[in-house]
């Protein structure tokens, strides 16, 4: 049951250069998890059919397209297999080939449990301090910020993994995707992202130095970075529904899986990264995101009634039990 987006390519121009083969390479946030509708066959997986690199597929339309994202994948899994909870998957570089013309990559969060290690510590901390910053302290030891020092030492993985890209698929346009705000920049909303008010900033300076490390990595193998971060601005998990492109804290099966990206990010991201690769200005206009609310509300209609199906609730009832970052 994998779907492409109902986002209308005639909306923006077509690429100067006629792209045949695309392939997708990513974490979770490529692959989006319980973003309507799901890739049933894409099992541990957990790709969506209308996430950003389906939806980018579209737009350029090309002629061939291999979506290889998988939730949970860190920069090791370009070249080694990755173990799910609902089976074993392939490196994600076996996709690649050398008439390969255009590579999207979306990786950095998972390695050395950063992602990880921020949604499963942090939110139990608040209690203990619910107005500092309880999750910064834990996590800097010694005067140093461990965190940080994993996100640098990530930049080093992400720089090898574009050589690895160039040299499997020499002829292809490398395009590295950022990660869209979490946290907004100002504020807190506690009941959707449980962190204490002072590790707001610490999260937000978390993800930038991510982004930064992306966009390092970019430049260290000429690759092309999409920023998602700068233009995500007002869309992070506190925004109001129909504005925001992240999950919060709980899990909706119609929706997205607990601080994700939902369909309205997913089609956010698809837009930056088109207009990168086309030359456009990387801009989110308001009416673009009334167009993303609109066909999230109704791919989340269409997930519902597909709920009646015994097979798509049995998948539905695997993804909530095997969800991963």
């Amino acid at each position: 049951m994998s779907v492409t987006s109902t986002a209308p390519a005639a909306s923006f121009e077509k690429p100067a250069v006629a792209l045949g083969k695309y392939v997708a390479l990513g974490d979770s946030y490529t692959s989006a998890p319980l973003v309507p509708l799901p890739e049933l066959l894409s099992l541990g997986c957990l790709r969506s059919g209308s996430n950003y690199p389906k939806q980018v597929a579209a737009l350029l339309r090309v002629s061939s397209f291999t979506d290889v994202s998988c939730g949970g994948a860190d920069t090791t899994h370009m070249t080694q297999p990755q173990s799910t909870a609902l089976g074993t998957f392939p490196p994600q570089f076996n996709a690649l080939t050398a008439d390969t013309d255009l590579v999207t990559l979306g990786i950095g969060g998972n390695d050395f449990g950063v992602f990880g290690d921020i949604i499963d510590t942090c939110p139990g901390l608040r209690a203990s301090d619910p107005a500092g910053s309880p999750c910064k302290t834990h996590f800097t030891v010694g005067g140093v910020d461990t965190l940080a020092a994993k996100i640098a030492q990530t930049q080093v993985r992400i720089t090898e993994v574009v050589k690895g890209i160039k040299l499997r698929s020499p002829r292809a346009s490398v395009v590295l995707v950022g990660y869209p705000k979490i946290a907004p920049s100002t504020g807190v909303c506690p009941d959707v992202l449980p962190f204490a008010d002072g590790d707001y900033a610490y999260l937000y300076s978390i993800e930038q130095k991510l982004n930064l490390a992306v966009e390092n990595a970019a430049a260290a193998g000429g690759a092309v970075y999409v920023d998602t971060f700068g233009p995500s601005t007002g869309h992070d998990a506190c925004a109001p529904d129909g504005q925001a492109w992240i999950q919060g804290k709980d899990l909706n099966l119609l929706r997205a899986a607990s601080y994700h990206p939902r369909y309205e990010g997913q089609a956010g991201v698809a837009s930056l990264t088109y207009k990168k690769i086309v030359g456009l200005q990387g801009t989110v206009t308001p009416a673009e995101q009334a167009q993303w609310a609109a066909e999230a509300r109704e791919l989340s209609r269409q997930a519902a009634k597909t709920t009646s199906n015994p097979a798509v609730k049995a998948h539905l009832d695997r993804l909530r039990t095997g969800a991963q970052r």
